[in-house]
């Protein structure tokens, strides 16, 4: 059975971006005849906002989107990020790390897909674990799990290429998990058989998928759809103030007519869909 989810993150209210991507993962379920499911990604203490939960449930119930079981938040699942830390540190595959970010920036020489490339500073020497972030060796995880591939619903088939990204972080000292480790135990945890989400987390899944399998997880299929775009191609983001899916319900439109217009393609004035993955730009 298909089954996909919509995972925002209540750090801020939603937008008509966040809207194309429910209402995408939604359809997508419901078209199949499967489930679709809510999961707020609310780790992050220093930035969730608790209250902001039923606004961003109250947006999605104004679209007209249903959900399937209960809402699934993060914040309680953090003894099986924990667990499955332990798992990595027992294959050998975690070291502590207590470099600021100021010293990676001004010691990385090269970038990737999440900015400069961790230089390896802290790797294979003494480090005090305490308050420490844990950063996976990349390069011996990769050789551990082997030849891995995915597939994009949109892009088709893919061959992971995890060490692009470096020793990135999987546990984090101001959160209890990276995005990287809290999105891939999570979708296996809702058995998501079909990651819907924005092509700006495209080249993460080349982690996820090396993840998947040093924990033995199930691999689903991905569909990574264009983003909605500002007119200097920016995608929306709440920090610019884009336009706020509360602000349009209590203004009084309709969010089924609204849902309907972004499932045509119909966007505001000054909005439009950007190109996807391997498209023309």
């Amino acid at each position: 059975m298909t089954r996909t989810r919509f995972a925002p993150s209540p750090n801020g209210l939603l937008h008509l971006g966040h809207a194309y991507a429910a209402i995408l993962a939604h359809d997508l379920a419901r078209a199949q005849g499967g489930e679709f499911l809510v999961r707020i990604e609310d780790i992050d203490a220093a930035r969730s906002r608790a209250e902001l939960v039923p606004e961003i449930l109250a947006d999605l119930a104004w679209l007209g989107l249903s959900w399937d079981g209960p809402v699934l938040h993060q914040s309680s699942r953090l003894a099986a990020y924990a667990e499955a830390g332990e798992r990595l540190k027992a294959l050998g595959l975690l070291y502590p790390c207590q470099c600021t970010r100021a010293e990676i920036q001004a010691a990385a020489t090269a970038s990737g897909p999440d900015g400069p490339l961790y230089p390896g500073t802290c790797r294979g020497r003494a480090v005090d674990p305490h308050g420490a972030a844990w950063r996976i060796d990349m390069a011996r995880a990769a050789e551990l799990a082997g030849p891995l591939e995915w597939t994009d619903v949109l892009a088709g088939p893919q061959r992971a290429a995890p060490l692009a990204f470096g020793d990135v972080v999987l546990l984090r000292k101001e959160a209890p998990a990276s995005y990287h480790l809290a999105a891939t135990l999570d979708d296996a945890h809702q058995a998501i058989s079909l990651v819907v989400r924005g092509q700006d987390l495209f080249q993460s899944t080349h982690v996820h998928r090396l993840l998947q399998a040093l924990l033995g997880l199930p691999v689903p299929v991905w569909h990574h759809h264009p983003l909605l775009v500002e007119p200097d191609g920016r995608k929306l983001a709440k920090r610019r103030g884009s336009p706020g899916l509360r602000e349009l319900r209590l203004a009084g439109v309709d969010g089924a007519e609204l849902a309907q217009a972004l499932r045509g393609g119909r966007f505001p004035a000054g909005i439009s869909l950007g190109a996807g993955v391997g498209d023309a730009s």
